[in-house]
């Protein structure tokens, strides 16, 4: 290796006071998100005494499944698991078609009416009806007390309508023009060429409605009134409520014990129902920072 090539990466290895400086700030700011969800963790899994002593603990001195054994003997978990997975098997792949069809329309030169419709969903970003004209629509439609109308509601994103347009945009037209001339119809140029081309983009899109159909619970409390209906963000809420009325009641010893429990069920409930996120987002992971960067940018 030549002296010159030597230097070069000696160079580059060296670091900056500001790189120094950089680096203790995201040190400082990943210990600071990491260390209240591992206490999240901790506390689920920990006694109803050791929490009381402890509330800030990093590792439980006498480790239990108490608090996750009475949270699904409870029943509620469950209940909101499978009608969560039904609002993503059905709003999910409704979300996907409505998005990619609108958008590689919007996204095509010659489509008729494009910036007039367009500059109509923008509108929509900024103004809105409101939940009341909503509640009044799925109420016309006999939907209200319907997992349906759920799902409708949150079937559309106007940001993601746009993110997905643009990158289709992005994609070179001589594809489109060549699928024609073999005799494609639209249809078919969708399905057979631009969507394999656009797994950053789609791969994107799918992470931001599952994780909003996921997290989503305004909406269920809006329009359902059945407990065995509610989702799995509504079950938690319930349980949340529960446990603040028992710490708010909390006057005896006694008390004091059911308090911790109900601390270390909700800890339970949070961490129950970050878990499945947490091992979708890693299969997206590779494309969600080139979609989201093409997308955003109109080429």
């Amino acid at each position: 290796m030549s002296k010159k090539k030597l230097t070069i990466m000696q160079d580059h290895k060296k670091m900056t006071a500001m790189d120094y400086v950089i680096f203790v700030i995201l040190s400082v700011g990943a210990l600071a998100i990491l260390i209240p969800f591992w206490n999240v963790i901790m506390i689920s899994f920990s006694t109803q005494k050791e929490y009381a002593d402890n509330p800030m603990m990093l590792f439980p001195k006498n480790p239990t499944l108490e608090s996750y054994r009475a949270l699904f003997a409870d029943g509620r978990i469950g209940t909101g698991y499978w009608n969560t997975f039904k609002i993503l098997i059905l709003g999910l792949p409704l979300s996907l078609f409505l998005t990619t069809s609108m958008a590689y329309g919007l996204s095509r030169n010659k489509f008729p009416g494009k910036k007039l419709i367009f500059m109509l969903v923008l509108f929509t970003m900024i103004f809105n009806g409101g939940i009341v004209p909503l509640y009044l629509v799925m109420k016309d439609l006999h939907l209200t007390g319907n997992l349906w109308s759920v799902i409708l509601a949150g079937s559309f994103s106007a940001f993601n309508l746009i993110l997905m347009s643009n990158y289709f945009s992005s994609l070179p037209e001589s594809l489109m023009e060549s699928a024609r001339l073999d005799g494609a119809g639209e249809w078919r140029i969708l399905f057979s060429v631009v969507l394999p081309l656009s797994a950053p983009i789609v791969a994107t899109i799918t992470l931001f409605y599952g994780v909003a159909f996921w997290n989503g619970w305004y909406d269920a409390m809006i329009f359902l009134r059945k407990a065995d209906q509610m989702p799995l963000q509504n079950v938690l809420r319930s349980i949340i409520m529960e446990a603040q009325v028992n710490a708010s009641n909390a006057t005896s010893v006694d008390a004091v014990g059911k308090q911790s429990f109900s601390m270390g069920m909700k800890m339970a409930a949070v961490f129950v129902t970050m878990v499945p996120i947490m091992c979708f987002f890693p299969m997206l992971q590779k494309h969600f920072a080139k979609g989201v960067l093409t997308g955003a940018i109109k080429t």
